[in-house]
């Protein structure tokens, strides 16, 4: 066997089993091996019955004194009720599988057992244990690997594959510089492999651990340092000068400090010879888009073109109505593409683009395709930044000669975290709201309060305001105890008599969805019904009241982002979690959203209660996947494999030498179609 083998070498693997693993993105024996547990289970001693305690998980042994029903023994689900004893004390087993299960235990016969142990009155109890008959070949010691779910297969399963690829650890070579290996302390690849999988004591999984998450973590690093390398750095930039003075006096606000202090990072970017590369992150309604327009005016004014891509067809299309308005009166021009224009627009908007009658473009996806032309493209802008991968940022900007890059995002994150997420962009962060903007009111309610909520809504509309209702579903589902946006909007409607109720979902069609979204805007609906299509880019002043159905179903930064479609205007805003799940984790949720308007401090919250690889651990986040590591737990060893991936590449920008192939294959194979990288 070799490492690139496919998985079907393993004794136990037909093609159905095959066709599971892939699912999991195990293709071949070397995905198998980097398989990695998720915990341990220490069953190395049998504990005495009278010595376990509730709650905890333990291997103990006892024989069977003596079984009975819970109910008709003739239906397989009727409860199986054991009680074993070991000489110390008593402890019941229960199967719910009763009927099943009764076969394979008979009284007088001693097993052991593992699982969970709780009380019922004062009485020990196990329920569902793994068990074996006493000694025999399935009664092992040791310290057990347990993995990841997989559809079909059991973990005794995966352990016994596993235990197939014992034979590959030798393949396992070193493939990290000696200096690094030595004063990083690390463990050689095969030992971290074998004790990972098969450790014998605690001290082994951690030295394991260690140098896998090392691994990973400058994999992810070289990965974002080759990304900022692979720049055309030497090639000068196109410096834009324009004045964008006449702009900011056109502004019927004032630029909060925030903006301020942004501008002043861009301009100097703008002005430099080297490209700017800049991500401007800043909280819902902080007022991104007017900085990103005043370095359109400025390339505008300098002679050079603009382009801003936004991740949906609304909000681009939101944007260059904006955008047309505030340029008009400069004697701009403004262009809008998106993949379902007509023929004959879409081809006007080509050939004024080409010939630079259009000075700014806005539009989706459709603006990196091939037959897009600038004249001279001196600006590109991507909205929603955390929509795009890496590597659709990158065709955008080969639209022209090293154009400069500027890069928003409404997902607050942590500024250590937004150097790892974008290390080939500098940073600036707008982290004040304009003046007149009052913070939106949260508040909490069940269902017992439910109508309460909607009495509140049927008021404000009267007194001229507007509402979205946001459920987590679009139908009716079996499965998921949740009000959806169909159920609600047939509700509404009569509840909230005599005012205009619309329903929005992403099945809808395109054209349906924008009818709809324009009469929102315009005022000619009152309450707009919807699931999370809502949750980017809707600007309606107007709007005033949100109603979010079921909020523990959705994710704290979700949460945060729909609550931002309120509070644009000068009016209180106002917004409601009606919410039936009181979960320790969804209360935590309820509470840091009542408690606070700042995107900020909700992202660092939202990180501890879901960790980065919930958030950002998917290619259409612009990050890879991490298996094992974790990127606020494991910070120190984050640093550390940046300063060693610095290392590797000050020695060796290119990666060029033959002993960083094996890096060069294993950042391949994390950032895929991302990383345009020879091998």
């Amino acid at each position: 066997m070799i490492l690139k083998d496919k998985i079907n070498t393993l004794k136990g693997i037909g093609p159905k089993k095959a066709e599971i693993f892939a699912k999991y993105g195990m293709d071949t024996l070397e995905d198998m091996l980097y398989f990695f547990p998720r915990k341990y289970e220490d069953r190395r001693r049998e504990t005495p019955i009278s010595e376990l305690e509730t709650g905890k998980d333990y291997l103990f042994a006892g024989k069977v004194i003596s079984k009975r029903y819970g109910g008709n023994p003739y239906k397989k689900n009727t409860p199986l009720m054991l009680l074993v004893s070991d000489g110390t004390a008593n402890i019941e087993i229960i199967f719910f599988q009763g009927r099943y299960i009764a076969n394979l235990l008979q009284v007088n016969h001693t097993y052991t057992f593992y699982g969970r142990v709780s009380s019922n009155f004062a009485r020990l109890q196990c329920v569902h244990p793994e068990f074996h008959e006493k000694g025999d070949a399935g009664d092992v010691r040791g310290i057990l690997p347990v993995y990841p779910a997989v559809s079909g297969i059991s973990q005794n399963e995966i352990r016994k594959l596993q235990v197939q690829l014992k034979s590959l650890y030798p393949c396992l070579e070193e493939w990290l510089p000696s200096k690094i290996v030595e004063r990083y302390r690390l463990a050689s690849p095969a030992y971290a492999i074998e004790h990972i999988h098969f450790p014998t004591d605690g001290r082994q999984v951690l030295s394991s651990k260690y140098r896998l998450i090392f691994d990973e973590l400058l994999t992810l690093e070289a990965g974002l340092f080759y990304i900022k390398s692979d720049k055309p750095q030497e090639m000068e930039g196109i410096q834009i000068t324009g004045d964008v003075e006449p702009f900011i006096q056109e502004l019927p606000f004032q630029l909060t400090d925030g903006q301020k202090e942004a501008w002043k990072s861009i301009e100097r970017d703008l002005c430099a010879e080297k490209a700017m590369a800049r991500l401007v992150q800043g909280d819902v309604g902080s007022g991104k888009t007017v900085v990103a327009e005043m370095a359109m005016y400025a390339a505008a004014k300098t002679g050079y073109q603009s382009v801003m891509m936004a991740p949906t067809e609304i909000l681009a299309k939101q944007h260059g109505a904006s955008l047309a308005a505030d340029f008009a009166k400069h004697g701009i021009k403004t262009g809008l593409l998106y993949s379902s224009m007509k023929s004959a627009e879409k081809r006007e908007v080509l050939e004024k683009l080409e010939t630079g009658d259009i000075q700014i473009l806005i539009g989706t996806h459709a603006v990196i395709q091939p037959d897009v032309k600038f004249k001279n493209l001196g600006l590109v802008i991507t909205d929603e930044q955390h929509r795009f991968g890496v590597n659709q940022r990158k065709l955008l900007a080969q639209k022209g000669k090293n154009p400069n890059v500027l890069v928003m995002t409404a997902t607050p994150i942590p500024r250590t975290l937004a150097v790892i997420l974008y290390g080939d962009l500098d940073i600036s962060q707008i982290r004040t709201m304009p003046k007149g903007r009052k913070p939106i009111k949260t508040t909490l309610s069940d269902l017992e309060h439910r109508n309460q909520v909607y009495d509140f809504v049927k008021k404000q509309i009267k007194d001229g305001r507007q509402a979205y209702v946001v459920a987590p579903l679009i139908e009716e589902s079996e499965k998921v105890d949740a009000k959806s946006a169909e159920e609600l909007y047939e509700e509404l409607k009569d509840k909230l008599k005599p005012y205009a109720v619309a329903l929005i979902h992403g099945n809808m069609k395109q054209d349906e969805k924008d009818q709809i979204m324009d009469a929102f805007s315009k005022g000619a609906i009152d309450v707009l019904v919807s699931t999370v299509v809502i949750e980017v880019g809707i600007n309606v002043p107007n709007a005033a009241v949100m109603v979010i159905e079921n909020s523990e179903r959705f994710g704290l930064a979700q949460l945060h982002q729909l609550r931002g479609r309120v509070g644009r205007g000068s009016d209180q805003s106002y917004c409601f979690l009606i919410s039936k799940n009181e979960s320790d984790i969804a209360k935590e949720r309820n509470e840091i959203m009542c408690r606070t308007n700042d995107g900020f401090e909700i992202a660092e919250a939202d990180l501890k209660l879901r960790g980065p690889g919930e958030i950002f651990g998917t290619r259409q986040h612009g990050l890879p996947e991490l298996h094992i590591s974790d990127l606020v737990r494991h910070g120190d060893v984050l640093e550390k494999a940046k300063d060693a991936a610095k290392e590797i590449f000050d020695e060796d920008p290119k990666l060029e030498s033959k002993k960083y192939e094996t890096l060069k294959m294993r950042m391949k194979k994390m950032f895929g179609e991302d990383l345009k990288l020879e091998l």
